[in-house]
């Protein structure tokens, strides 16, 4: 009875397995062909952990393709494209993390040894970098004729590099450095054999003056506000745009005596670096929209972001580049204003790292469009000093009490004495309830605060820009955080209430001189 026993085991666990390996089988080769049959990723293939698009897209302009070889095909130079900035990519984590992963899918045998030469170097030091690239400028040398060679320049490669020692930042540089190329198809994909620097190729065709006097010489002229549609404020371009919404409140600015707005662009909201045309299209209607009221626009980048890390600049790049290149041609445009108040971002982010991305996007952005102005809208006068020599005018916000306000734009404007200066944010919350029962303004106290500072800013001939139309039923936690005592009063700056009625401040704002 054993032995039969023993006997029916011995085939159930023959069955099982052979059940086992069978399937086993099936579902390599269900696999097998559905990669064949979809494509190999090479995100995946080449350790990389997120498309390319998403982490690292800088600019190339290819200038010159034709070589001694054969002609190079647009998807084979699409492929090399993609495989070199693979490798700058990999080659910038490599640094970042001092690791040698990843390295061996983009570079050759030879092409590893310096890479992991410096890697060991810095681990031995203690240092480590982030390093990204910005624009790349290619001409094709040589393109062999069994199509497995491709030989080219890069030529003047914008680079920016942060060193650190342990965690502490100690230098942040840009450079401009040249290089020959070598690359190798091996395996289905394009790996860098051979990348040496050589002499800058320095273009020396002048670059149009920028056309911008009687724009900065306008700055002088505002008398704005700083707008949000009141059912969806820090949301003009969200779910809920409405262009007749926005026309009826551009016909009331219009009637109050104002000649320009200010606008906002949020990063994730317009698409990141793959901007969405959707967005890219209300944004025009806005502007078509302002242009029919004849108000001026200024528009306000990258709300809501606060990264500034260099691994990232290359989004932001292109963030910046599809937007300004979409509407800079517009007649309603006045500037760009790159940030609304990043000096905030100092302490968390570092303020090296905030001003050297600062400073790269205002040269991009003076290189996309030359036809408009660039502010920065500092969060007070104090901030407003950084970078004031590579703005074409200063920006500053104003929350401070009114008898106050004469003595700090007048420090500014000694500090900052060539330059046109906008009083861009300022205002008072009409609040006074639960969470503010002992300070704060209520309506009148609003009247009388914008009573004084509306006979300085004519005292003084200071353009204004003030904080904002509506009332606000619904304030995102984003903007002042879920406390009530600290978010309620952001619900009670308009000179209409979230109704639409006319608080008494409205009529002092609207009987402009």
């Amino acid at each position: 009875m054993a032995f039969k026993l023993n006997k029916t085991i011995y085939r159930i666990i023959i069955i099982v397995t052979f059940v086992g390996v069978n399937a086993f089988i099936l579902s390599g080769i269900g696999s097998a062909w559905v990669f064949l049959n979809t494509g190999a990723d090479r995100t995946s293939m080449l350790h990389l952990e997120v498309p390319m698009d998403e982490v690292y897209r800088p600019s190339i302009e290819w200038t010159d393709l034709e070589n001694p070889g054969r002609p190079i095909e647009e998807q084979t130079l699409g492929e090399i494209t993609s495989d070199y900035f693979n490798a700058w990519h990999v080659r910038n984590i490599a640094f970042k993390k001092n690791d040698y992963y990843g390295i061996e899918d983009f570079y050759t045998d030879s092409a590893r040894v310096r890479l992991y030469d410096n890697i060991d170097l810095n681990l031995k030091n203690n240092n480590w970098y982030k390093r990204t690239t910005l624009s790349h400028k290619g001409a094709i040398d040589f393109y062999s004729t069994d199509g497995t060679m491709v030989v080219f320049k890069d030529y003047n490669v914008e680079e920016y590099q942060e060193t650190y020692v342990g965690e502490e930042l100690i230098l942040a540089e840009k450079d401009t450095t040249s290089y020959h190329v070598m690359m190798l198809l091996e395996d289905g994909f394009w790996r860098i054999r051979h990348l040496q620097e050589i002499e800058n190729n320095i273009d020396t065709t002048k670059i149009a003056d920028r056309d911008i006097a009687a724009k900065i010489e306008k700055i002088n002229e505002l008398k704005g506000i700083n707008y949000y549609p009141k059912d969806s404020p820090w949301d003009t371009f969200g779910k809920r745009f409405n262009d007749t919404i926005i026309a009826q409140d551009f016909t009331i600015i219009k009637k109050m005596g104002l000649n320009s707005i200010r606008i906002f662009v949020q990063y994730e909201d317009f698409g990141k670096s793959m901007v969405d045309y959707k967005k890219i299209a209300a944004l025009k209607k806005v502007l078509d929209i302002a242009e029919q009221q004849h108000l001026d626009v200024l528009i306000t980048l990258f709300d809501f972001y606060g990264d500034y890390d260099v691994s990232n600049w290359t989004l932001t790049h292109r963030h910046a580049e599809a937007i300004v290149n979409a509407v800079k041609d517009h007649p309603a445009l006045l500037g760009w204003d790159l940030k609304n108040e990043p000096d905030l971002d100092f302490e968390s982010r570092g303020r090296l790292r905030v001003l050297g991305w600062l400073e790269q996007m205002i040269a991009n952005i003076k290189k996309w469009d030359r036809n408009h102005p660039v502010t920065i809208g500092w969060s007070s006068p104090e901030a407003a000093v950084e970078l004031a020599d590579q703005v074409d005018f200063v920006s500053y916000h104003y929350y401070k009490e009114a008898s106050k306000f004469k003595v700090a734009h007048h420090k500014l404007a000694k500090a900052v004495p060539s330059k046109p200066k906008l009083l861009q944010e300022y205002g008072v919350s009409s609040y006074k309830g639960l969470w503010n029962l002992y300070s704060g303004a209520n309506e009148e106290g609003q009247l009388h605060y914008y009573e004084e500072m509306q006979a300085i800013l004519y005292q003084e001939k200071i353009p204004f820009m003030f904080w904002t139309l509506y009332d606000f039923e619904k304030v995102p936690s984003a903007v002042a955080g879920s406390l009530p005592w600290k978010s309620k009063k952001q619900h009670f700056f308009g000179c209409l209430d979230s109704l639409g009625n006319p608080k008494p401040s409205f009529k002092v704002l609207s009987n402009l001189k």
